[in-house]
């Protein structure tokens, strides 16, 4: 039994739910999101909110249960509140800033990488070692997050790199005389 997907998803006040079928659009005040549910599920709204139910006992069905219901919470919370991910550069001369529409990165290769912003996504550069980016979608606002840190992984020696805000290096020893 799923402990997640048993639980619905309440609505706050400001946002509204229209469901289709196995089709769901959620408008609140920062955008609008829409999904498409698996058939494995069956979505119903009622006066605690959107609750997701298996078709039947199947491990797919089972497993689709939880999911379906995290990725409805997942909307209803970035068209409230939004996700944000923060990146942090370290490295002597790698810096980032914005570019027009397009991230500007300088990472320590013989050109710099300019980076296009994905329609939905923000990216802001508070300081040249910082980058925090924010959307209502959480799977493309981490995906970003992801495409950014893969230009220069963080190494294990100096920690030189991008990494997520908070994110621990595991660090390794040099080479001993």
């Amino acid at each position: 039994m799923s402990r997640i997907g048993k639980k619905p998803v309440a609505i706050p006040s400001g946002v509204t739910v229209s469901l289709n079928g196995a089709d769901l659009t959620v408008k609140g005040p920062k955008g609008e999101l829409a999904m498409t549910f698996v058939p494995e599920v069956i979505v119903a709204q009622n006066d605690d909110g959107i609750a997701v139910t298996p078709v039947n006992e199947t491990k797919r069905a089972r497993s689709m249960w939880g999911m379906q219901r995290t990725m409805v919470a997942n909307m209803i919370e970035g068209v409230t509140d939004g996700f944000t991910k923060k990146l942090e550069i370290t490295g002597v001369g790698y810096r980032a800033a914005m570019k027009g529409s397009a991230l500007n990165l300088q990472l320590g290769y013989s050109h710099d990488i300019d980076f296009p912003v994905p329609a939905g996504i923000k990216i802001e550069t508070p300081d040249q070692t910082t980058i925090i980016i924010s959307g209502i979608d959480k799977q493309q606002v981490g995906e970003t997050a992801a495409k950014i840190r893969e230009f220069r992984k963080p190494e294990p020696y100096k920690g030189k790199g991008i990494k997520y805000a908070g994110e621990y290096i595991f660090r390794k020893e040099g080479k001993k005389k």
